[in-house]
C-alpha cells in the first residue's frame, strides 16, 4: 500500500468519526454550554491520547512531551483548532447537523486559495474537483442563500479555522510525532476553552453526566483519534487533496443527521452526495507531468 493510500484512507476515516459527530455535537448543545462541552470534550482527547503515548512510548514518552517544537507547533494548531470547534459548537445551535457539515466543508475552497499565498499551484485535476464538490456540498446543504441564518454565518467562520489548520499541519507536522501534535494542540484548545467555560457558563453536574456519551464520542473518537488520523494523512498528501477528502465529513453528516436526528434528506441531497464521491475520486486520479516539446 502506497504512502499516499494510506493517508487518504485515515483521512477518509476521519471523515466518517467527524460526519457521525456532527449528531453528538447537536445532542449535546441542548444540555450543556458549547464552551463546557469543548472544554470535557478536549479533557478525555488529552487523557486517552496521553495514556496511548505511555503505552506506546513509555522510555521515550517525557522526551516526546518536553520537545519544544511540539509546542511550537501545537500552540498555533490549537488556538486555530479551538477557534474552529467554538464556531462549530455555537452555531449549531442555530442550523441542522446536515447543513453544518455542509458550510464547514467549504474550507476545500479556502485552502487551495490560501496555498496560492503559499506558491503552491493545486493540479488540473484538483481544481475540477474543488468545483464538482462545491456543487455537491450546495446540494447537501438542502437549503438556498437566502435561507441564511447566525448559525450559518458561525460556521463559514469555523470553516476559515479549519483551513487555516489544515494548512498549518501541512506547513510544520511532518517531523512530529501525530498522537503527540494532537495531544498537544487539543490540550491548547482546552484550556482557551476552559477559560470561556469559567467566565460565560455555569457548570451544572447533572447537565454534564446527562450529556456523557455525545461528550464521551465527541472526545475520544472526534478529537482523540479522528484529528490523529487527520495528521497522518497530510503527512503524505497535499494540503489541497486532503481538505478534499476531509470534505465527504459533509455526505457523512447529512446521512448521520437523516438516520439519528430524522432530518429531511432529499433526492437533491443524494445527487450532492454522489457529486462529493466522484470529487473525491477524480481527486485520486494521478496527473502526468506534460512533456516538454522539443525546441
Amino acid at each position: 500500500m502506497t504512502e499516499k493510500l494510506k493517508g487518504s484512507l485515515s483521512i477518509l476515516l476521519a471523515t466518517i468519526i467527524w460526519g457521525s459527530t456532527f449528531v453528538a455535537q447537536s445532542v449535546g448543545v441542548e444540555k450543556v454550554g458549547a464552551f463546557t462541552f469543548l472544554a470535557i470534550r478536549t479533557a478525555l482527547a488529552v487523557l486517552v491520547l496521553l495514556g496511548a503515548l505511555w503505552v506506546r512510548n513509555r522510555k521515550s514518552f517525557l522526551t516526546i512531551l518536553t520537545n519544544p517544537r511540539l509546542w511550537k507547533v501545537a500552540l498555533p494548531c490549537g488556538i486555530a483548532l479551538f477557534a474552529a470547534t467554538a464556531f462549530q459548537q455555537v452555531g449549531l445551535i442555530y442550523t441542522t447537523a446536515g447543513k453544518a457539515g455542509f458550510i464547514t466543508a467549504m474550507y476545500i475552497l479556502l485552502v487551495p486559495i490560501f496555498g496560492l499565498f503559499l506558491k503552491r499551484k493545486p493540479s488540473i485535476t484538483v481544481v475540477f474537483s474543488v468545483v464538482i464538490a462545491a456543487v455537491g456540498l450546495y446540494l447537501i446543504s438542502g437549503a438556498g442563500l437566502g435561507a441564511v441564518n447566525i448559525g450559518d454565518v458561525l460556521m463559514l467562520g469555523c470553516a476559515v479555522a479549519f483551513a487555516v489548520q489544515i494548512m498549518i499541519v501541512d506547513r510544520v507536522a511532518g517531523e512530529l510525532d501525530s498522537m503527540a501534535l494532537n495531544m498537544a494542540q487539543s490540550l491548547v484548545a482546552g484550556v482557551i476553552s476552559a477559560m470561556f467555560m469559567l467566565l460565560t457558563e455555569e457548570l451544572v453536574l447533572t447537565d454534564i453526566l446527562s450529556c456523557w456519551l455525545p461528550l464521551s464520542y465527541a472526545g475520544v473518537l472526534s478529537m482523540g483519534i479522528a484529528y490523529t488520523l487527520q495528521i497522518v494523512g497530510q503527512k503524505s498528501l497535499e494540503p489541497t487533496t486532503a481538505s478534499l477528502l476531509m470534505s465527504f465529513e459533509s455526505v457523512f453528516a447529512a446521512l448521520s443527521g437523516w438516520l439519528i436526528l430524522q432530518e429531511s434528506f432529499t433526492m437533491t441531497e443524494g445527487i450532492g452526495c454522489v457529486l462529493v464521491f466522484a470529487a473525491i475520486i477524480l481527486s485520486q486520479i494521478p496527473v502526468r507531468p506534460r512533456k516538454k516539446a522539443p525546441v
